[in-house]
């Protein structure tokens, strides 16, 4: 499996996994969930050929700590001071942010209340206002974490490779790359416990209806938006309101594309990332 997280450094207290490679001005990269900053593998070396590439896991996510204690807060709001302290720790007093899924609604919230760090922003098929969590999600949320947390490993496995390969467009290709890489993560004596006590149990619209009357403002920075033709996890017409509400932001719909739009078409996220920052660089790094 490619680790492109491979240092560690901690951030109040916690263990966070976290990666750089390559030079130029600075771009950090958001995954959302299920998925850790594995997701980004077919796009940061793209990426990395022009510009400092940042990554980390989230907290209680992929390599980062997945704290024992259910009640540390892992939540779209507690990963704010988190990218704040790795943005310190990197040396960063602002840049360009690409994020995904609900990695997108940490960075909403970021370019809101921090818009100064924020150079510019791309959101690729992200939760925003209360698009989520999906019909299915919340239908399996009302039978309660503690019986899903504690289902036998093989359903566990059986119901969530179904619903990971609801995803993407082209499942083959997902099955023979990279979906037991992220289904093994949420796995497990240790995975599957944190995965709904860390991220399912934080699958919370309050944290982007906070900032739904405010989401407008991102508009005084560059913001591009990329979708999934397919998504069935956050349907295109969420892309469409976000464009009505960033004043000049750009969209992209992506054909042949569903939810995990860097495992369907990495080529042509890498791509439009590249061109966006391009036109919208400045200042010396």
């Amino acid at each position: 499996m490619v680790n492109l997280t491979p240092e560690s450094t901690l951030i109040g207290g916690y263990r966070i996994a976290c990666g750089v490679r390559g030079d130029g001005p600075p771009v950090i990269l958001l995954h959302g969930t299920p998925s850790f900053s594995y997701i980004w593998r077919n796009v940061a070396p793209r990426l990395a050929e022009r510009y400092r590439v940042h990554l980390f896991d989230l907290l209680g996510f992929g390599h980062s700590e997945r704290p024992a204690d259910p009640a540390v807060d892992t939540s779209v709001a507690a990963q704010m001071p988190v990218l704040t302290a790795l943005m310190d720790h990197w040396g960063l007093s602002d840049a360009h942010i690409v994020a995904h899924n609900i990695g997108g609604a940490v960075a909403q919230r970021f370019g809101i209340v921090l818009r100064d760090r924020v150079r510019s922003l791309t959101l690729i098929d992200t939760v925003s206002f209360d698009s989520w969590p999906s019909p299915r999600t919340r239908q399996q949320m009302q039978g309660g974490l503690e019986k899903l947390i504690r289902a036998p490993e093989a359903q566990h496995r059986a119901h969530f490779r179904n619903w990971l390969e609801s995803a993407v467009a082209d499942v083959d290709s997902f099955h023979k790359g990279a979906l037991d890489v992220y289904l093994d993560m949420i796995s497990g004596p240790v995975g599957q416990a944190s995965f709904f006590q860390h991220q399912v149990a934080h699958y919370d619209p309050r944290y982007t209806q906070e900032i739904a009357d405010r989401v407008w403002e991102l508009g005084s920075k560059p913001v591009q938006l990329i979708w999934g033709e397919t998504d069935t996890w956050q349907a295109v017409d969420w892309a469409y309101k976000l464009r009505e509400t960033i004043l000049d932001s750009e969209l992209y719909i992506l054909p042949a594309c569903g939810h995990f739009a860097m495992e369907d078409r990495p080529e042509d996220v890498a791509q439009l990332v590249t061109d966006f920052i391009a036109r919208h660089e400045h200042g010396a790094d």
